[in-house]
């Protein structure tokens, strides 16, 4: 893996599952970066330091030192990545294939637009303060989702989501199975076979592993993986 470098800056949160798409990234790209931690529990993401950095006060923001650019959505970060860095891995079909970058593009979509908005914190903390239950509804959004995907990744899943190759539907689909388990939802129950083949054969890529939320800086004790992160490459 790159050692850190100050001219890529990952504002992150350790159970953030945008945050884990860039880690995700970052890490399979070997691109070099510095983490900087905002803690949601506390509220740092509202802090006015952090205002200035996104006046979204969510969590991640990617700042690009250099080009004097900070990204404050995950997915426009993960493809200013693909543009900016061509030479590192790719994780996006060829420029000439519009139809399979297409068909990634919409995995990515179904994650980052259908699924992550509606099961984050900040909706989370709303539906309680309603009366909803937060596990239930976390649960109940996040299993329709990744029904949705698996009928779509089926028509061209190999390995990963899309072939044989790590898509950016991949590194979109791992932070949100983390956030499943964490809800309660069982992909062998429901039958979601190429989600779970996915993932499986995506947690055994030890850039994947290393990005994952029980082994980051900024993880409490408690919480934290013993050992180091397991995988290939």
């Amino acid at each position: 893996m790159a050692e850190a470098s100050e001219d890529l800056v990952l504002y992150t949160y350790f159970r953030s599952s945008c945050s884990a798409r860039l880690r995700i990234a970052l890490n399979l790209k070997n691109i070099p970066y510095t983490s900087k931690y905002v803690n949601i529990l506390k509220n740092e993401q509202s802090s006015p330091e952090y205002d200035a950095v996104n006046p979204s006060h969510l969590v991640p923001s990617l700042r690009h030192v250099s080009a004097d650019i900070t990204i404050t959505q995950s997915v426009a970060a993960l493809e200013y990545l693909e543009e900016r860095f061509p030479d590192h891995t790719p994780l996006l079909p060829p420029a000439s294939d519009t139809t399979t970058r297409a068909h990634v593009r919409t995995l990515v979509d179904v994650i980052a637009c259908d699924t992550q908005p509606v099961t984050n914190m900040r909706i989370l903390t709303r539906i309680a303060a309603l009366g909803g239950t937060r596990e239930q509804w976390a649960r109940e959004l996040t299993t329709e989702e990744l029904i949705a995907y698996e009928r779509l990744a089926k028509r061209t899943a190999g390995k990963f989501s899309v072939g044989d190759e790590i898509t950016l539907a991949d590194i979109c689909l791992v932070p949100a199975v983390w956030g499943a388990q964490r809800w309660g939802v069982d992909l062998q129950r429901l039958g979601l076979e190429t989600v779970s083949r996915v993932f499986e054969n995506m947690e055994e890529v030890k850039a994947v592993n290393k990005a994952k939320w029980d082994c980051q800086e900024d993880t409490p004790e408690e919480l934290r993986r013993a050992g180091e992160p397991s995988g290939t490459t």
